[in-house]
This record gives structure tokens, C-alpha cells and sequence, in this order.
């Protein structure tokens, strides 16, 4: 995808080798008590780097309102909305743990490694989202990710470095669309999203957040001329795609077994029962969760359901829903952009059902050791092997859709 994308959307095809890298990773499990030694290497090239803050995005269904819900009930009675909310993603973190879910213990974790050495601090921060299954809902928790980037106070000027687990990923690609866009298309958002936000007594926007987002958005000077982005997306589907002048650094992680009958990066479709259950091979969500299995907003607001159509044809042009079938027989797994790393996690060390089709491993604690040196040896190479990146970061053009 090029500079000022513009939200189009990825296509699903025949990625070229150098898109993609297999690799089979041997020093595992991990050990707290090792994680300082095991990460010092990594540690320096993150800070010689400059990166400034971590931020942790968590994926659909393990969100603070998977069904809409309670947002619904919010617009009607605001703490009582809001309480369920918390209430929910309290209760999800304490059944999930850190199967496919960032908890604090993780993010605890991480902060401790960044920062073993001295120096600035680099805060580690965890991003919530509703984790709906739409258009409407990613579209919503990207809003919600700019606003707590904006209001991010301990960040200092440099580098934002953010993780996305499953479609975490994708709000990710949507926050690139926003802050690279041309004040036209950004204008196209606006007016799309807007009518989920009003309230449909008075037309105010009801959404406090929103109100200054918009406001944000409105503005020709790029939104963060201090900072850089660099994203890492784990098992995250091939959706939305990219804007690279704004994830100059991009880097995927996929669960991903090679079968004999198909491409090295390709996984056979369909995958059995038994399949998904021993994840035979690898991340059977990141897989399926494709254009076309988005599912509709709650049946109690009808103006989400409007927004998320409305969305669809901004986010999804040009890529029909109903050939989902032909695109997961592709069994693509290499996103356009970026570095693709398929990984061979081997075989599911905790119970079947927690694996869930392979997609939870990537935030188990044991993997953090990994996750950070692979990031820091690919993201943040020593000087003298870097390839230059594009010196601007946020771009106000005249391209539109």
C-alpha cells in the first residue's frame, strides 16, 4: 500500500518471497528470572532507537463490549454503561489471561525489560476497545486509540512503538488511514462515523471523545509532528490496508505450519476439526477472520447498523464479501505491507481449548523474550545496516479517493 492509502483495502493474492520469512524459533519457554539477560541486546537497540512509549492493542471479543451492548445502555444511562463495561473487560482478562489477551501482568512485563538498563523511562501502556466483530467497532476503537495516544502525557518526543494482537492489527491499519490521509478523506471519515455518534433526539454528537477527535481530524498540520510509528501486528487478518508513510516500520507475526501440498506460505483450506484443535498448522483465526465474517452491530441500534454499511463501502471497496469462499480457498497468510514472519511455534504447550486454533499464543508471557528480540532485530537494526525511511511522517496531499 503507498503513502496516503487512502483506507484501501488489502488484496488477496500470491505474495512475492521476499514479503515473507519461515522461521522455527528454539529458546524457549521463558523464565522471568531470565528475562533482564535474555533482553539486554534487544533493550539497547530499542533505546538507541529513541523509541519513546509501548503501546499494547488486544483483539476482538476480549474487548469491554464485544456485543455493543453496553454502549448502547451508555447512551441512555452513562455510568451504568460505562460500569458493565469495565465490569466486563475486568471479568474477560481474569477468564483469558494471557490466552490471545495483553493483561497488566504482561504489560508489567515488558515496561520492566525496556527499562532495565536506565535511562528514560519508556512507559508501556494497555489500549481497550469495545472488540466488536465490524467495520464499526475497529473504526470506533481507532478513534478511542488516537484520543489515548493524544492524551498520553509521560510520552516524549520520538518513537511509538505499537503491538496489535489479531484484529488489534487492524485498528492499527485504520489509525495509519486516519493520520496519513488528505484532509478530504479524512472529511469522507468524518461524515461517515458521524451518524453512529449522534444522538437521535437533538443531532448533537453525544460521544465526548468523539467531539475531540473530530476536531483533531479537522486540522491541516499533522496530528504528531514529534513522533514516528512503528507497528507490529501478531495474527492479525489480512483486512485493512496500510499506510506506509505513516508505519514506515511494519512487522507481522503469524502462527504457520507448512503442509506438503501447498506453497510455503499457504494454509489448507479447510482446516478439520482436528485441525483447528491441534492447530496441525497454525493460526486457524488469523486464517478465516478475512474480509466477509465481519458480524452485524447489535440488533438494538439501527444507526450503528447504518454506520457500519456505510463504513464497509469506505473500508472494504473494491473487495466483495461474497467471495469469501474463493479468498480463504487462497489461504493467504502475507500481508502487502511490511515484513511477514511465519512462525512454527510448534505444538500448543497448555490445553487445547485455550489455544484457541492456534491464534492466543502470541500474548503467553513465555513468547515475550522472543516477540521483543525479534522486534528489535528487525524494526531497529544497528546504523550502519539500516535502510534509510521517508523523513515524513504525516501527509496533508490533494489524492483523494
Amino acid at each position: 500500500m503507498p503513502r496516503q492509502n487512502h483506507f484501501r483495502h488489502q488484496q488477496y493474492g500470491t505474495p512475492a518471497p521476499s514479503q515473507y520469512e519461515l522461521i522455527a524459533p528454539t529458546d524457549i519457554p521463558w523464565e522471568q528470572q531470565q528475562l533482564a539477560t535474555n533482553t539486554a541486546a534487544a533493550v539497547r537497540q530499542i533505546r538507541q532507537a529513541n523509541v519513546s512509549g509501548i503501546m499494547l492493542i488486544h483483539g476482538t471479543f476480549v474487548g469491554t463490549d464485544a456485543l455493543g451492548l453496553f454502549r448502547k445502555l451508555a447512551h441512555i444511562w452513562k455510568p451504568g454503561g460505562e460500569w458493565l463495561q469495565q465490569a466486563s473487560k475486568q471479568l474477560l482478562d481474569a477468564i483469558a489471561q494471557d490466552a490471545g489477551n495483553y493483561t497488566p501482568q504482561y504489560a508489567e512485563s515488558l515496561e520492566a525489560a525496556v527499562n532495565q538498563e536506565g535511562g528514560p523511562h519508556i512507559p508501556v501502556q494497555l489500549f481497550s476497545w469495545s472488540g466488536e466483530n465490524h467495520h464499526l467497532g475497529r473504526a470506533d476503537g481507532a478513534i478511542k486509540l488516537l484520543n489515548q495516544l493524544t492524551q498520553w502525557q509521560q510520552l516524549r518526543p520520538g518513537r511509538i512503538l505499537c503491538w496489535g494482537h489479531s484484529h488489534g492489527g487492524n485498528l492499527l491499519a485504520i489509525l495509519t488511514n486516519l493520520l496519513g490521509s488528505s484532509h478530504r478523506v479524512r472529511q469522507r471519515f468524518i461524515k461517515t462515523i458521524s451518524r453512529f455518534y449522534r444522538w437521535s433526539g437533538d443531532h448533537a454528537v453525544a460521544h465526548d471523545t468523539w467531539r475531540a477527535m473530530r476536531k483533531l481530524l479537522q486540522q491541516e498540520s499533522p496530528i504528531f509532528p514529534d513522533h514516528k510509528f512503528d507497528m507490529v501486528t501478531f495474527g492479525t487478518p489480512v483486512r485493512y490496508g496500510w499506510d506506509t508513510g505513516i508505519a514506515t516500520r511494519l512487522l507481522h507475526f503469524v502462527h504457520h505450519r507448512c503442509c506438503d501440498n501447498r506453497r510455503p506460505d499457504q494454509a489448507p483450506y479447510p482446516p478439520s476439526a482436528g485441525d483447528f484443535l491441534q492447530a496441525t498448522h497454525g493460526d486457524c483465526v488469523q486464517q478465516l477472520a478475512i474480509a466477509g465474517t465481519n458480524w452485524s452491530p447489535t440488533v438494538f441500534s439501527w444507526r450503528a447498523r447504518r454506520a457500519d454499511r456505510r463504513l464497509h463501502r469506505l473500508l472494504q471497496k473494491g473487495v466483495r464479501s461474497r467471495d469469501l469462499l474463493t479468498h480463504l480457498e487462497q489461504g493467504g497468510r502475507v500481508a502487502e505491507d511490511g515484513r511477514t514472519l511465519l512462525v512454527n511455534y510448534g505444538d500448543p504447550s497448555n490445553q487445547r481449548v485455550q489455544h484457541l486454533g492456534g491464534h492466543s499464543i502470541y500474548t503467553r508471557l513465555e513468547w515475550l523474550v522472543f516477540h521483543l528480540n525479534e522486534v528489535a532485530s528487525r524494526l531497529y537494526p544497528p546504523a550502519e545496516t539500516r535502510a534509510p525511511e521517508p523523513t515524513t511522517q504525516q501527509v496533508n496531499g490533494s489524492h483523494d479517493l
